[in-house]
């Protein structure tokens, strides 16, 4: 910690870059979500059309079309898991880049101010992906 030699006009320069590819990122993870729905519903069932759409029982209001479920394809099924599966690593990696900009912000806000003991503990927040922490200090200083 004495070794800190931080300059926050730098550390405001490269907030702004990884907020700029953080919204690149958002960005294209939209995107893949929208391309394998429309893979998905593209894809088609194995069950002849009749029978595609199952009926559900429940209350309708008046006006409304019949509660009804698209029959899913094995295709649609698979990508289903696919993006099941992978939800947990898009998160994680979501979490640390916040945790990230919000200990760099916090850490380099008790630089400033003298306040090492919070730098550090900010640093240490980050490094742990507890967000809760790094929320919890944000303008409690």
């Amino acid at each position: 910690m004495v070794g800190w030699d931080i300059r926050p006009q730098g550390v405001q320069g490269q907030l702004r870059v990884v907020g700029t590819h953080a919204g690149d990122l958002e960005k294209a993870l939209t995107a893949l979500m929208t391309t394998v729905s429309e893979a998905a519903q593209a894809a088609g069932t194995a069950v002849p059309g009749a029978q595609a759409v199952t009926h559900v029982q429940g209350p309708v209001a008046s006006g409304q079309a019949p509660l009804s479920r698209q029959a899913m394809g094995p295709v649609a099924a698979a990508l289903g898991v696919y993006l099941g599966e992978r939800k947990k690593d898009l998160k994680a990696a979501a979490e640390r880049i916040e945790a990230s900009v919000l200990g760099a912000v916090e850490a380099t806000n008790a630089y400033c101010e003298g306040d090492l003991e919070t730098a550090r503990h900010a640093q240490d927040a980050a490094k742990a992906v507890r967000l809760d922490v790094l929320k919890g200090m944000q303008g409690h200083r």
